[in-house]
């Protein structure tokens, strides 16, 4: 197997590289995922895998927003992703911002500074086995060895 990760072209129709999140993707919204389409997919991809981070936390550095596997390979992620640790077509939502679903940008009043968002989207050989109940550095380290691709994209958001 040849070791080079390949790039995925992320894209979002709610917002492109750099732009600002629509407020029906975040919490003082609807508070639901956008769509994604996904170009360069190669045959050999068995699943997709996100985890969307806010870079801009005093303190903690960043924060996990959303972590999602074992999505069907397919080059379009459909918006308003349904909340849940485990969705009927086999996706399994982690525990995300505490939550098993997307959760959008929501700063606390206090926080007046714009925030960015990075969402990254990976290309894996396989189905993981892990527990819903998994964080971040769970799907990290389940991932490690099977990436084949990886794309991302940065939304902003201030209220």
């Amino acid at each position: 197997m040849d070791n080079k990760i390949s790039l995925l072209a992320i894209n979002c129709p709610a917002f492109g590289p750099d732009g600002r999140i629509p407020k029906q993707h975040t919490g003082f919204g609807e508070d639901v995922s956008p769509a994604f389409s996904i170009g360069g997919l190669k045959p050999d991809i068995a699943s997709l895998a996100i985890i969307m981070d806010d870079l801009d936390i005093p303190v903690l550095g960043t924060l996990n927003h959303w972590l999602c596997w074992n999505i069907p390979a397919a080059d379009r992620i459909a918006e308003s992703m349904p909340h849940g640790a485990t969705l009927p077509d086999g996706t399994k939502q982690g525990i995300g911002y505490g939550k098993h679903r997307y959760r959008g940008p929501k700063q606390p009043p206090f926080i007046k500074k714009e925030h960015r968002y990075r969402i990254a989207v990976y290309g894996l050989d396989c189905l993981l086995t892990l527990s819903s109940d998994a964080k971040k550095a769970d799907l990290v380290k389940a991932m490690s060895g099977h990436v084949l691709a990886q794309g991302e994209i940065i939304g902003r958001y201030k209220p």
